[in-house]
């Protein structure tokens, strides 16, 4: 698939799997969102109920009505996030005809999401380990079916010759950290657009497993240009 075909089909892909139905209550909505900013500039444990009821406009009393606690409402958002994360993976291979363009739609989609939807996807992908047990089951099954997801694109795509894919395991591991770690570090009002970042990860991708690019750079990598700031290095945690 070119590079405008990728766009069209990946936007299809999104706007068919939204964090928030389009009939979703408001309160209920305003109470998440507060938490999401909560959550995302305090972390989990730093965060208190009085902060997302500041954030929300009610009081701590009305949360109690929709969320028991504010683990609760982390499990909301974690399990949630995750399933629309998995729904928009098992979308884009559903678009596509083979594992190649399966991979390209799939890292295509996966990383504008992440660029596009940063605040929950900066929460969703950080804060889960402060679930309680039977949450934090939940949401680790919803990722091993993430991770399921792309191993089988690879899987596929080794047996048929068209992806380079020594070790299954490790480049699914690889695919998945390089989207997801673009929630860490996208700023919108940066050089970047959602879909440039989509296009030229998708192209890393390809690089990655062998693929043949057929065309020009995606669309967007002007930024590749001697005149706009490179890609910002991941952080190392000791």
């Amino acid at each position: 698939m070119d590079p405008t075909e990728i766009r069209q089909r990946g936007e299809a892909v999104l706007s068919a799997h939204r964090f928030w139905p389009r009939d979703a209550p408001g309160t209920r909505r305003n109470i998440v969102d507060a938490a999401l900013a909560t959550f995302a500039s305090r972390g989990f444990h730093g965060s208190t109920l009085k902060d997302i009821s500041n954030g929300s406009g009610l009081s701590t009393a009305a949360l109690y009505v929709h969320f028991a606690s504010k683990e609760d409402l982390l499990f909301e958002i974690s399990r949630h996030g995750h399933a629309v994360a998995l729904a928009i993976l098992e979308g884009a291979v559903a678009e596509a005809t083979s594992a190649a363009a399966e991979l390209d739609l799939m890292v295509y989609c996966f990383t504008r999401w992440h660029a596009e939807q940063k605040t929950l996807a900066y929460v969703v992908q950080r804060e889960w380990m402060g679930l309680n047990t039977d949450h934090h089951e939940a949401v680790r099954a919803l990722r091993s079916r993430i991770q399921a997801c792309v191993r089988s694109v690879l899987t596929r795509g080794a047996s048929t010759g068209e992806l380079d894919v020594p070790d299954v395991r490790s480049a699914s591991a690889a695919v998945l950290s390089l989207c997801i770690d673009i929630a860490r570090w996208y700023e919108p009002d940066g050089p970047y657009t959602p879909d440039a970042i989509g296009q030229i990860y998708m192209d890393f991708a390809r690089r990655l497993f062998g693929v043949d690019r057929a065309g020009p750079v995606p669309s967007g990598s002007e930024h590749f240009g001697v005149d706009q700031p490179s890609l910002p290095a991941p952080t190392v945690n000791s």
